[in-house]
């Protein structure tokens, strides 16, 4: 289709006979959640383990062996009370983490961890006829602080105990990176080292990565967002490093994936009377893997668009059924800049590879550039509120393919504050990022350059595990 949106049929929805039997996996859920690797050539492990390796040694991502589950009595148990949304955040992330971990963190434990990471506000707003779920009020402007911080609670809490130190790796194509860093600084079991491609990113964003805490280690890589994924899934297994202790803190971890969760059950919490259609920015998919994750929990979200840029792949999977990624375009939408989306090998398993159970649930679309920008002007014009460059995406995507018997909401995923040069040169917009430079600009600034090169970045990787470990 010229516009790349592949609708959901009406007769096809997820209360079809037949596709929630062959799709939605029920089981009974499992006291101590575990996870297989996709490459299915690895032990089944724990929810500790999965957090503490990321990938599996035989290079597959973890998957759920099955998915605890809501029931009704418990999530309207969950409904808001009063108007404390701090303590609706905190239940949704209990309730989440605490269906996943079990027993592994005592409560008091995941509390404090709960406690710590969802410190910030996640406002819903009504913006015309779109409800804008706006999760960039965390320290680094982006949806990655809420994720972030909570693996930096989980991971932290399980070095401490068995006192260990551990290299975290992370790719970034923008906005991971700087949350990590900032959700894992000075932390003493933890040294992270943060890949991101060297002039694909914004000035806000460089120097949130490169003004940190002295046990994290940035490294701009000549390349794209693909490349450094690529160093440090190799990195991960490569025998050379064996001897190092090192997990992911990219989506690619379960627990960087899971957290992630806990947002859309708190959406749905505060507009749970209503169906919704959630709209999500995409780039590697973490982000609509947890919104559907989420569904196999039994949040009841049924209605999904998987809003991208160029970097089209699932538009191109849903159109005819073969994933086919291709080398990463840039675009004005930078952090979605990825070729090769890495969860999406996740979301193949949760449909079985069945493009048409794909399909039966989710409409993907591809947003170009001069539509993104034209957006952010009109919204604007409109409304008077600005959009980042993602949000955009999402937000030419529900006028294109919402379902008008459902309420749309947007993931809003960054502060247009990240976006201010780039904004003002697609459309003219004065969106004024000095003052947020210069904050961070205040703090040292730590940094280095490399190759695309896994030889390179392994022999970096040694020294830096030399020096800190």
């Amino acid at each position: 289709m010229a516009n790349g949106c592949v609708p959901t049929p009406r007769h096809a929805r997820l209360s079809s006979p037949g596709v929630r039997d062959r799709h939605i996996r029920l089981p009974s859920p499992p006291s101590v959640s575990t996870f297989y690797s996709l490459n299915r050539q690895s032990p089944t492990v724990s929810f500790e383990a999965a957090v503490l390796h990321s990938l599996a040694p035989d290079g597959g991502l973890y998957y759920p062996t099955a998915f605890p589950r809501f029931s009704a009595a418990e999530l309207a148990a969950l409904r808001p009370q009063g108007g404390d949304d701090a303590a609706l955040r905190h239940a949704a992330a209990r309730a989440v983490l605490g269906k996943w971990i079990g027993a592994a963190i005592p409560a008091e434990a995941l509390d404090r961890i709960v406690a710590d990471a969802q410190s910030f506000p996640w406002p819903i707003r009504s913006v015309g006829d779109v409800h804008i779920l706006e999760l960039f009020h965390g320290p680094t402007l982006a949806f990655k602080d809420v994720a972030a911080r909570t693996l930096a609670g989980l991971l932290d809490y399980f070095l401490q105990r068995r006192g260990e130190r551990y290299l975290l790796l992370v790719s970034t194509s923008g906005d991971t990176g700087s949350a990590i860093a900032h959700g894992f600084a000075d932390r003493a079991a933890i040294h992270v080292v943060v890949l991101y491609p060297e002039g694909r990113i914004s000035q806000l964003q460089e120097a949130q990565m490169t003004h940190v805490a002295a046990n994290v280690t940035p490294i701009a890589v000549a390349g794209d967002f693909d490349g450094c994924q690529a160093l440090v899934k190799g990195a991960l297994v490569d025998p050379r490093l064996a001897h190092i202790p090192m997990t992911a803190a990219n989506s690619i971890s379960m627990g960087r994936l899971l957290p992630q969760i806990i947002y859309y059950l708190y959406a749905w919490l505060k507009l749970a009377d209503p169906p919704l259609e959630v709209t999500v920015p995409s780039g590697n998919f973490g982000n609509l893997t947890a919104g559907l994750f989420a569904q196999q929990m039994g949040v009841p979200l049924t209605r999904w668009i998987a809003a991208t840029n160029a970097n089209d792949a699932t538009v191109r999977y849903a159109q005819a059924g073969v994933y086919a990624p291709r080398p990463t375009v840039q675009t004005l939408s930078t952090a979605m800049d990825v070729g090769a989306p890495s969860n999406f090998m996740r979301i193949l398993e949760l449909f079985e590879h069945d493009p048409a159970a794909f399909r039966a649930r989710i409409k993907a679309t591809s947003v170009s550039d001069a539509e993104t920008a034209a957006t952010i002007r009109a919204v604007y014009e409109a409304h008077g509120y600005l959009l980042c460059p993602h949000t955009a995406v999402g937000w030419r995507a529900v006028q294109r393919c919402g379902d008008p018997a459902a309420e749309p909401l947007l993931l809003a995923t960054a502060s247009p504050l990240k976006f201010a040069a780039e904004i003002r040169a697609a459309t003219g917009l004065d969106v004024d990022d000095r003052a947020e430079i210069a904050k961070w600009r205040q703090r040292p600034k730590r940094g280095s350059r490399l190759a695309n090169d896994p030889d390179a970045f392994a022999a970096q990787l040694q020294r830096i595990a030399a020096e800190v470990l």
